[in-house]
């Protein structure tokens, strides 16, 4: 039976380009088969790195790129990889597949729509690091990603892209998908690798880092979607590939936009652009309305007059994962706000008191400011609240549970102000 009758139907993501890159061939709503990728161009870049490169060749490619991380941090991916390096085989590939951010459906795409690009990326990737396994851990409400993935890799087993000795170069790789079970915390790498062992998905102290220390104890590389898929690029264009994007942010970047615009989706740019470009991508604000906010994922908060913010990774840059809801004039921030303290306090771990104390009081105060029946100690609470979190939690997740509420706290003011005083039109009639 064909993949496409099998597999859950895929939902409506509008997705463009002006690239070709990431998304040339995950442009339409339908899945890539292995005949398609090969007759354009895929694994080839497989074919030239196992030719003609030597797995050093390839990390220093990869460094020389200055590709980032394109799961949130920014790290650059060819120190990782060197890190990695200097400790002893056996060591391990993952790509972070757990793609649970609210607003983020980037990587979904590529899953979905373009699997061999992802796994073209990890085979070269597992060369460059000597790597004879690969994990793909993807989050358990990517039902139809995991059938297709699995579909994939039996493909590429059988045209000699996956296993022992690849297309005779004596290099062996296999790669395994591994289901998460919803959890938001496992998209931290540490409680990620903690999961895939088959224990609580509980981050661990660092250091040791996954480099040195990761999955079985062996030092693992632990990467997500986009940044694997930029890899096959990077080998095909190997020097041109500083061309595309601003220096020290090459390469192009996914997008995921939702909220007030009119053409929600996923938008391949390069970094370069601003926020306020990456709306009128979108087909500008619905309704022609004005723009109130735009929330950074679960992250932090824009104002309409930072839409010049670059979405790239420098101290004034968009940074993270370039997750992007827009909210109109007639939105109301306490609102929204109340979606992402009650997601944070629902995905803490509950590890460390801090974040797992912390995100159940800011939960409790926005709901009681959605109400009414906040007083200005509880607004006073919550700005100690954002200075503690993160300051005391050992996972990135602490670190960013206030983010929204303390950019809000400084940027919205008049937002409280109207909760206390119960004059918010949209909440109070």
């Amino acid at each position: 039976m064909n993949i496409r009758d099998r597999i859950p139907r895929l939902p409506e993501i509008y997705a463009d380009s002006n690239l070709n890159l990431l998304l040339r061939r995950a442009k339409e709503n339908r899945t890539v088969d292995i005949e398609e990728y090969e007759t354009t161009g895929g694994y080839s870049a497989l074919k030239k790195a196992l030719n003609r490169f030597r797995p050093e060749d390839i990390v220093a490619l990869v460094e020389e790129s200055t590709l980032r991380g394109r799961g949130g941090a920014g790290f650059p991916t060819g120190r990782k990889w060197r890190f990695a390096l200097m400790n002893p085989q056996p060591r391990y590939l993952v790509c972070n597949a757990d793609e649970s951010e609210p607003g983020t459906f980037k990587d979904r795409i590529i899953i979905e729509r373009d699997p061999h690009l992802l796994l073209e990326g990890m085979i070269i990737s597992g060369y460059a690091l000597q790597a004879k396994e690969g994990y793909i851990y993807i989050r358990g409400e990517y039902p139809a990603g995991y059938m297709i993935l699995e579909n994939a890799i039996q493909e590429a087993k059988e045209r000699g892209y996956l296993g022992k000795n690849i297309l005779g170069s004596g290099f062996s790789f296999d790669i395994k998908v591994y289901r998460g079970a919803g959890a938001y915390i496992c998209g931290e790498e540490t409680a990620l690798l903690e999961s895939l062992e088959g224990k609580r998905g509980h981050p661990r102290l660092r250091p040791p880092y996954p480099a040195q220390v990761g999955l079985y104890g062996r030092p693992t590389v632990v990467n997500n979607v986009e940044t694997l898929s930029n890899i096959p690029i990077i080998v095909t264009y190997e020097a041109y590939f500083m061309n595309i994007g601003p220096a020290g942010f090459y390469g192009p970047k996914l997008f995921p936009i939702s909220g007030k615009v009119n053409r929600p989706g996923v938008y391949e740019a390069t970094m370069d652009i601003t926020l306020q470009e990456l709306i009128d991508m979108a087909g500008g604000m619905k309704d022609n309305k004005d723009v109130k906010a735009v929330f950074a994922g679960a992250l932090g908060i824009y104002r309409k007059d930072e839409l010049d913010t670059p979405m790239d990774y420098s101290p004034k840059g968009f940074g993270g994962t370039g997750t992007t809801i827009v909210l109109d004039e007639d939105d109301c921030i306490i609102d929204a706000l109340t979606v992402i303290t009650n997601f944070f306090h629902h995905e803490s771990c509950g590890k460390c008191t801090p974040c797992r104390v912390g995100t159940y009081e800011q939960d409790v105060i926005l709901k009681k400011l959605k109400e009414g029946k906040a007083t200005e100690k509880d607004v006073e609470y919550l700005k100690h609240l954002s200075k503690n979190i993160p300051a005391n939690s050992i996972c990135g997740l602490g670190y960013s549970a206030p983010n929204a509420v303390a950019d809000a706290l400084e940027k919205f003011p008049e937002e409280f102000e109207a909760h206390l005083n119960k004059t918010c039109k949209r909440c109070f009639g």
